[in-house]
């Protein structure tokens, strides 16, 4: 998918049909064919966008003649059984007279700007427009970091009194997700501190504002990230054990009740023999024997008891 916007007079952004000087390319999932006209018309190099559409891409910052590629992971929501938020690569190209966003799936975090939801927003304003997307990925790491946090919080309390392993799966997805983050957003760290260091993008003051408050923000979210993952390792070997010790109070229970309900069993195996046997001509031995086990598992069950076995 290829679509082209451009911010007109009044600064509200609309859709146009051809290239012209400061507009926005954005490239979702591109074919070959609108790769290739993208890179006849800005001439740029192919491999900046084709390198932005390899999920596998380390974030970086690299700069080709006139042209400058910024890679960095934006996170995203694989909606399955088992929710798990993974990250993968954005690239945005600042070429001479355009600015291109790449990527292999849609986000919300361009979204926005497709809404006029950023203030200050212009497709001419190259800098400023990149410094904005780095911004919105940051703030959307921190919104889902918040929502892993309440939905570990939502585990937590359902495996109280479990004993199955489908609370421990999420809690798995849930730290599989930390781990992607936490990887992601060390690499974009680095990207945003090369850009401070080198003179690859021409920024004036509020931009070096904003690029202040994008590394806040991506630090914060490193923080998060390294925190919520510490206190889910900690909270799933805590509670692999109280399974297993809640496990282990049933199987002693369940045992417990076994033996108590096998003296029964056991005289009125003795009293079932064909052999002479005390009592037995006696006119009330079969409410002996009853009498004799019903006493046997109440003494028994009241020992289990007192030794809180039950």
């Amino acid at each position: 998918m290829l679509e082209i916007y451009l911010t007109d007079e009044s600064g509200k952004l609309q859709k146009i049909n051809e290239i012209t000087k400061g507009c926005w390319i954005n490239m979702v999932n591109p074919n070959e064919e609108e790769i290739h006209k993208i890179v006849s018309a800005l001439n740029v190099p192919i491999n900046f966008i084709r390198d932005a559409l390899d999920d596998e891409e380390r974030s970086r910052i690299e700069k080709e003649e006139d042209n400058i590629l910024i890679i960095v992971d934006f996170p995203y929501i694989t909606q399955n059984e088992i929710p798990i938020y993974e990250t993968i690569p954005i690239g945005m190209i600042i070429a001479n007279n355009c600015f291109v966003t790449v990527s292999l799936k849609e986000t919300p975090i361009l979204n926005d700007f497709i809404n006029n939801k950023v203030k200050g927003f212009y497709t001419f304003k190259r800098t400023r427009f990149a410094l904005q997307i780095l911004y919105k990925i940051s703030t959307f790491y921190l919104r889902y970091l918040k929502q892993i946090n309440k939905r570990t919080n939502e585990i937590e309390k359902e495996l109280y009194q479990s004993m199955k392993n489908k609370e421990l799966y999420a809690f798995l997805a849930i730290e599989k997700s930390l781990v992607y983050f936490t990887t992601s957003l060390k690499a974009n760290k680095a990207v945003l501190e090369k850009i401070m260091r080198l003179n690859y993008l021409k920024m004036y003051e509020e931009d070096k504002e904003l690029l202040d408050d994008v590394i806040i923000e991506n630090t914060q979210a490193i923080e998060m990230a390294d925190t919520h993952s510490t206190i889910l390792s900690d909270m799933m070997d805590a509670f692999a054990s109280i399974i297993s010790n809640n496990l282990n109070i049933v199987m002693k229970f369940l045992t417990s009740i076994t033996i108590v309900l096998s003296l029964p069993t056991m005289v009125s195996s003795f009293y079932g023999m064909n052999v002479p046997l005390p009592f037995q001509n006696y006119p009330h031995s079969f409410w002996l024997t009853i009498l004799f086990s019903a006493i046997l598992s109440s003494v028994t069950a009241l020992i289990f008891w007192k030794k809180k076995f039950f």
